[in-house]
């Protein structure tokens, strides 16, 4: 499988990282909507938030991880946290992310 956010979780493509984790990457993303933009993945591949809560994947684990990468980004308390789920619902990259986004937002 070649996907890009597998490729940058791994380290084979570079991507302006803001705030790791052991299963969490969190980066900029090269299409920003927003005067901060940063998407968070996890390491592991997973399609969507379905795809990854069915495996087992953990929402405390991730709360905690947007909120220390809001604080890493200097948005703490101001910022906004959007996933697609499919297709039909925005999903381009069929690797589960988050957006986490502040300041300046552009239609999105």
């Amino acid at each position: 499988m070649d996907c890009v956010f597998c490729n940058i979780a791994k380290g084979y493509s570079p991507a302006s990282v803001r705030h790791e984790s052991e299963g969490l990457i969190a980066f900029d993303d090269l299409y920003p909507k927003a005067s901060t933009h940063v998407l968070i993945i996890p390491r592991e591949h997973h399609e969507h938030l379905d795809s990854w809560i069915d495996a087992g994947g953990s929402g405390d684990e991730m709360l905690q991880f947007v909120t220390a990468t809001a604080v890493a980004a200097g948005v703490a308390g101001n910022y906004r946290v959007l996933t697609n789920i499919g297709r039909e619902a925005g999903q381009v990259i069929p690797h589960l992310h988050w957006h986490l986004m502040s300041g300046d937002l552009a239609a999105f």
